[in-house]
């Protein structure tokens, strides 16, 4: 009987720590998402612009084609 409990013990104790890990995580990454979201090509034109250059649609979608290749 003491085994069972113990199997049963831990098999509570790994579903409650993967939820727990699970909530933890994505929560986690739901504030770094929110904090730093990724570049879109509204933030290209932007850095563009800085440099002083004015891109074309051709250079915007090229940039955006290779960061997702880069993914």
């Amino acid at each position: 009987m003491d085994f069972i409990t113990s199997i049963i013990s831990l098999i509570v104790g790994l579903l409650v720590g993967g939820a727990l890990g699970y909530y933890f995580t994505r929560r986690a990454f739901e504030k770094q998402l929110k904090e730093n979201p990724p570049i879109n090509e509204k933030m290209i034109r932007a850095m563009f612009m800085q440099m002083g250059r004015k891109p074309s649609e051709a250079q915007i979608r090229a940039i955006m084609k290779s960061m997702e290749q880069g993914k």
